[in-house]
């Protein structure tokens, strides 16, 4: 009584429609009042599991075929196909280890319980007992003893269980994307440990792990448009965090020098293989260090990091071979620009001919730019697509970098880095501004950039300047993008896949 109209998706009903106007499902519907007019529960309270698929074949991985093991075990899952040979059933049950299979027999079950077995169909999720064994074609099962509906599922799975071919859909519908697309689950499961990884890396070296607030009476902390909402209570207009920075550093002034947070960002943007408006960042701060000391932490726990997602520093990526083995190349900003434009590029250069550059290659320039801002457009436009070994880009002009402090030897750049590997930038990150003076001066630049109509530009923070003036240690800062590190070690090239819930436009 399994239905074998499973995979086709011109099978499913229409969302609006309701499931009883389309046969496939309406046949669902009458089996679930079948099972509760027998006195059945389709919808279980709970099932005590003793085993996952995983670790019975790496126990019985040398089991030969037709043998038994004697060890009685229950099992549990969703139910991707159900073969069936007349007193025989081969049901494939899909954990969240992975799948084994059920021996289904009539000679063991009984004609009663072995009829009701036909009443599943593929997506449902059942209980299992019994042995351990091997069928005569060496397959790993589970002969089952016993069994429990746990959930009926209305539903026919998608493309024969093997995963929607759809990718609109896999994104909108993540539950049927992981029960049908292995690769998919193993996704989740490696983010999982790079995110552990990540946090053990900084917990280890003895930062605090802290929460700073998600709607803020002002975005700062990056040059990004911020999505806005009203609070009516207090009856003001706030904002999602565009970065944790400014608070982070808040409390670096208040004593604790070695912070850390791991959270969502929220950014009024684009989407494209590497943006989504929401999204995960590792900010952290160490009290006496520089962005020298930074770029060392970053080559250690980027290292430790794809060992523990890959097991190797040496990994594949869009087709190409990318060693994340420390140390990374170091090269400055106006270096490399000077090596793809052929020569000298700087700030000895006049204005007039730093926009002739970028306007020669293909650079729509706005009058509002500074000499900085242009020589940091040309370098994202003629170097940025073509970095792909692991490298910091240190140096970055000041007028482009309001929160990073004044380089030592230049007062037109500052001391920061961003991290690129695989094409992608993965980390920014500063010798952090501490001065409250020149903090201010910048932010004042950044507000006649806003009233330009530059809808990027910071804001004038004056309770970080504030607290600034009660003095911050010299600081090392970075941000990680948690997502781009995640599709670099999965070897993903859009960021969808490595969201469980992307953002879309609606369906209708």
């Amino acid at each position: 009584m399994t239905d074998d109209t499973t995979g086709l998706e011109s099978t499913e009903p229409d969302d609006g429609a309701g499931l009883a106007a389309h046969p496939i499902t309406a046949r669902r519907l009458e089996k679930l009042d079948e099972i509760r007019t027998a006195g059945g529960e389709p919808f279980a309270y709970r099932f005590d599991r003793t085993a996952l698929a995983a670790d019975l074949h790496e126990e019985f991985a040398d089991l030969e075929p037709g043998a038994e093991t004697g060890k009685v075990v229950a099992v549990a899952g969703r139910v991707l196909n159900v073969r069936s040979f007349g007193k025989l059933m081969f049901p494939v049950l899909l954990d969240s280890s992975g799948r084994i299979q059920l021996f289904v027999a009539k000679n063991v079950l009984g004609t009663d319980e072995f009829d009701r077995f036909a009443y599943v169909d593929a997506g449902d999720w059942v209980g299992a007992e019994g042995e351990v064994i091997s069928t005569k074609k060496g397959e790993l099962s589970v002969r089952v003893a016993s069994w429990v509906l746990l959930s009926k599922s209305l539903r026919p799975l998608p493309e024969k269980w093997h995963g929607l071919k759809d990718v609109e859909r896999r994104y909108r519908q993540r539950y049927l994307d992981l029960i049908g697309n292995d690769e998919a689950r193993a996704i989740a499961h490696t983010r999982a440990r790079i995110v552990a990884e990540l946090r053990n890396q900084f917990t280890q070296r003895g930062y605090i792990e802290v929460e700073t607030p998600v709607l803020q009476t002002q975005a700062g902390g990056a040059l990004a448009r911020p999505f806005a909402t009203h609070h009516n209570a207090l009856d003001i207009d706030m904002y999602l965090r565009i970065a944790t920075e400014l608070h982070l550093k808040r409390l670096v002034v208040g004593g604790i020098e070695r912070v850390f947070e791991l959270g969502r960002i929220f950014r009024n943007e684009g989407v494209d293989t590497t943006h989504n408006p929401e999204f995960t960042t590792l900010e952290a701060y160490e009290a006496f260090a520089d962005y020298g000391d930074i770029m060392e932490l970053m080559e250690e726990v980027i290292g430790a990091v794809a060992e523990a997602a890959t097991g190797s520093t040496r990994i594949e990526y869009a087709g190409k071979s990318l060693d994340l083995t420390p140390p990374f190349r170091r090269a400055t900003m106006l270096d490399l620009l000077t090596d793809a434009v052929g020569k000298p590029v700087g700030f000895d250069m006049s204005l007039e001919e730093l926009r002739e550059l970028a306007s020669a290659s293909g650079i729509e320039v706005d009058e509002a730019w500074g000499k900085g801002k242009v020589i940091a457009e040309l370098y994202e436009h003629l170097v940025e697509p073509h970095l792909w070994d692991p490298i910091f880009v240190i140096d970055h002009p000041k007028e482009t970098s309001p929160l990073a402090r004044v380089h030592r030897s230049d007062p037109n750049l500052t001391e920061r880095f961003e991290l690129f590997a695989g094409g992608m930038e993965l980390c920014n990150a500063f010798s952090e501004l501490i001065d409250p003076l020149d903090q201010r001066e910048r932010f004042l630049e950044q507000a006649k950039a806003k009233a330009a109509g530059d809808d990027e530009a910071h804001p004038i923070d004056e309770d970080f300047i504030r607290a600034l003036e009660y003095g911050m240690p010299p600081t090392g800062g970075l941000g990680i993008g948690v997502d781009r590190l995640v599709m670099l070690l999965t070897g993903q090239t859009t960021i969808r896949e490595v969201l469980l819930f992307p953002h879309l436009k609606p369906e209708n």
